[in-house]
């Protein structure tokens, strides 16, 4: 199991769930003395329920990002959803920063909802050189495939 995001959420679920509890006891003793404020409680308990079990749900399924040494951050120009994911490069990206930063991304990917032919996400990194008068071309830095299946991570094409 992924450690939670944070363990404030579970604490507050647990509370949340006694007061949600509390409050439908409250709520089934308003509606047999019939008091005025009954309905609003019937609101006041749902929300309160949502609230505890979004708080747990959302501790139980949260993943930290993976961060590889040596990795710089780039933000992600291209998912077209299925099996191909490009991200931008900058320019003053170091050479030895390559392989792990597109290694990173294609780590990072989350596989719910692609639908590939072979279960496998192509990953380019990319960077926008000038070619001439206000001309410019992408070039492939690095290329990297990931098995949406075991999620393992191929280096397929690292530029030098």
């Amino acid at each position: 199991m992924a450690l939670a995001a944070d363990p404030i959420l579970l604490v507050a679920g647990k509370w949340l769930g006694i007061a949600s509890g509390m409050l439908a006891v409250l709520m089934v003793v308003g509606f047999l003395a019939r008091w005025g404020i009954r309905f609003r409680l019937v609101g006041i308990t749902s929300f309160t329920t949502l609230l505890a079990i979004s708080c747990v749900a959302f501790a139980i399924s949260y993943s930290p990002r993976l961060t590889i040494e040596g990795a710089v951050s780039v933000p992600v120009v291209f998912d077209n959803g299925a099996d191909l994911v490009v991200a931008a490069a900058p320019a003053d990206l170091p050479a030895e920063a390559v392989a792990p930063t597109v290694r990173q991304v294609a780590s990072n990917l989350r596989g719910n909802g692609r639908n590939t032919p072979d279960g496998r996400v192509t990953v380019r990194l990319r960077r926008v050189e000038p070619a001439g008068d206000g001309v410019s071309r992408p070039v492939v830095l690095a290329e990297a495939q990931r098995d949406l299946m075991t999620g393992s991570v191929t280096l397929v094409n690292v530029a030098t």
